[in-house]
């Protein structure tokens, strides 16, 4: 394992090398105002799981030619996740594989919040190829399964030999504080939930890492989103305002919701909360 962290004004530079079984790993980004804005690309034997954010391809590159290369699987669009697509293509031939909505996305581009771009760059177009019918990594069958809410067009992959889930963003953390004006707490839970049906005890999560005992952990999660939806649409029957549950619930906002213009916020995580219909997920 290496590691190396230098200090740049606002920003930390994070490059560590790490291995789990015969999994290969590149943390690179940065951690900025408090928030973990990392990313994780994953190699198992010749493919490769997202790319990393386009601003660390000099991190990214030498990890990619490191081996021989013969498949790019995408999770999802965004920037962290695709944006070093193109360029993997460009350099290796291999095209990426990615949902078919993700096809369109990154055909035609798409917009990005100047707090994202400053932490993870931009997103140049790529011309990935949807996901074929069978896939697998060497010997190993691979499942897609369609998890949208943080996203529109998520999919995790499993490899339900080992038990391991490649989650894309839907675990990051056992519990939520902030979250995006796109995401939509329902449909994201309907995901996890969909998700813990399977049997798998590995998350290889693109932010936090190798996660072990990760159904537990996700599980966890659905439980944290179902109790503050809960106690959010309580406060709501006895009246309080949208803000003022969320500062009850969860404090203060944060430097992040400030940079953001309270696009990543804490009051959009309520105001998600309280469109879930607690009947469908208790």
């Amino acid at each position: 394992m290496g590691r190396s962290y230098t200090n740049r004004g606002l920003s930390v530079s994070v490059l560590e090398s790490f291995s789990y079984r015969d999994l290969d790993a590149r943390r690179v980004g940065r951690v900025d105002l408090g928030v973990n804005t990392s990313f994780v690309v994953y190699r198992l034997g010749d493919t490769l799981i997202d790319t990393g954010p386009s601003n660390q391809w000099k991190f990214v590159k030498p990890f990619v030619q490191e081996k021989p290369l013969r498949q790019l699987l995408l999770t999802h669009h965004h920037e962290d996740h695709s944006g070093n697509a193109g360029a993997i293509h460009r350099l290796t031939g291999v095209q990426p594989l990615s949902p078919e909505a993700t096809v369109e996305i990154l055909r035609r581009g798409f917009r990005i919040p100047p707090i994202q771009k400053f932490i993870w760059g931009s997103a140049g177009l790529a011309e990935a190829a949807p996901l074929p019918e069978t896939i697998a990594i060497g010997d190993e069958p691979v499942t897609p399964i369609f998890t949208p809410g943080h996203a529109k067009d998520m999919t995790c992959y499993l490899l339900r030999e080992r038990g391991w889930l490649f989650s894309a963003d839907l675990y990051i953390a056992n519990y939520l504080k902030l979250l995006r004006s796109d995401e939509h707490i329902p449909t994201l839970m309907d995901s996890i939930r969909r998700v813990l049906q399977e049997d798998f005890e590995v998350i290889m999560c693109p932010h936090r890492g190798v996660v072990e005992n990760g159904k537990a952990r996700l599980q966890e999660k659905y439980d944290y989103l179902l109790d503050l939806s809960e106690r959010a649409q309580m406060l709501r029957a006895e009246g309080k305002d949208p803000l003022e549950i969320t500062r009850q619930l969860l404090g203060k906002e944060s430097a992040m919701s400030v940079f953001t213009r309270y696009n990543f916020s804490k009051r959009n995580l309520v105001a998600s909360c309280l469109q879930v219909d607690l009947k469908t997920f208790r």
